[in-house]
């Protein structure tokens, strides 16, 4: 007998351009997990108007974000790849789940308080609420895993306290989803201060580098990456920046860190950095070219997303109805 395949979900905010950080922490290993998993992926344009958007950029910054993901190889007859906006089960689901989600659960969440500090005069409801639209989008589709990051660990705690809470008070309806800890793919520092992670809204231009910027740029930023004041290139928890860069090495390589070790052994970090920049050219220069392909062909794209949401939407119906049947509403 066949073994169901598991399903996996995972979701990237479209604002603003997605970077290497993004792309090897988490884009690079949806590809592969397409190949072994029931995948389902979302842009998750609800939550990115937590913060203050202008209309025309975010619809801009949703299709560019849609084309590249395509162009970046997720596979619309493998996966399902919809905006999250366009399935309403989403909200549905997140306004019942608000109510069985505590106050202080919601208080305690970290990126509500990084969020509130960085965006202070806007810290409306969404931004404090936006975990538990984050709970529903995994568990409307009776997911089995979640790959996470280090900084996501606390939302998937508080999806699986929200799911066990509902299937303990009504019987089980949700599936408690499992993180999912990819074999490779890494938690990508920011080139000018290797402490941070490297993020799309970090005020420094050179901290990160975008899947879409231009081969020049992109070695001018290594080229200039923060490291320490020796010369050999090591792996060594004294030396972030080193560390760094021998990880995009490796992402893009697929080299252990003693092979990049001899290979450099001896050649100092001038010649390194130019190395990685110029690995990470050669991988995004092909992606680079399909991306172009697609954000011309508007009619290609629009028919991805609406059969995509289509199918996200008869899924994520049956868990809906479940649970307003559960709860006492009349459908």
């Amino acid at each position: 007998m066949e073994t169901k395949q598991k399903t996996i979900f995972s979701a990237i905010q479209p604002s603003g351009s997605i970077t290497l950080g993004n792309y090897l922490g988490a884009i690079k290993n949806w590809i592969t997990l397409q190949e072994n998993f029931n995948c389902i992926f979302s842009l998750a344009d609800l939550h990115a108007i937590t913060v203050r958007q202008e209309a025309k950029e975010l619809r801009k910054n949703t299709l560019e974000a849609y084309a590249l993901l395509l162009a970046c190889g997720i596979d619309p007859q493998k996966s399902i790849f919809f905006i999250q906006s366009h399935v309403n089960t989403h909200t549905q689901l997140a306004w019942i789940l608000d109510c069985y989600t505590q106050f202080g659960e919601l208080s305690r969440m970290t990126q509500f308080k990084d969020k509130s500090k960085k965006h202070a005069d806007n810290i409306n409801c969404g931004l404090f609420t936006y975990p538990v639209l984050m709970v529903a989008d995994i568990l409307l589709y009776q997911t089995d895993m979640v790959p996470i990051g280090s900084d996501q660990k606390q939302h998937l705690e508080l999806t699986r306290t929200v799911a066990e809470r509902f299937n303990s008070i009504y019987s089980p309806t949700f599936t408690v989803p499992e993180p999912y800890i990819p074999k490779s793919g890494a938690k990508i520092m920011s080139l000018q201060d290797p402490t941070k992670k490297m993020s799309k809204s970090d005020s420094n231009a050179n901290s990160r580098v975008s899947i879409l910027e231009n081969p020049d740029d992109i070695i001018k930023k290594f080229k200039r990456a923060v490291t320490d004041s020796e010369s050999s290139v090591r792996y060594d928890k004294n030396k972030p920046g080193i560390n760094n860069l021998m990880i995009i090495y490796s992402c893009i390589t697929g080299k252990k860190f003693d092979e990049i070790e001899k290979e450099f052994d001896g050649r100092g970090y001038g010649e390194f950095k130019a190395a990685v920049g110029e690995s990470v050219i050669s991988h995004l220069i092909p992606i680079q070219n399909k991306y172009k392909e697609f954000i011309k062909d508007k009619e290609y794209l629009e028919k991805c997303y609406k059969e995509s949401a289509e199918k996200a939407q008869y899924i994520s119906n049956k868990t809906l109805n479940k649970v307003m049947k559960k709860v006492g509403f009349i459908i």
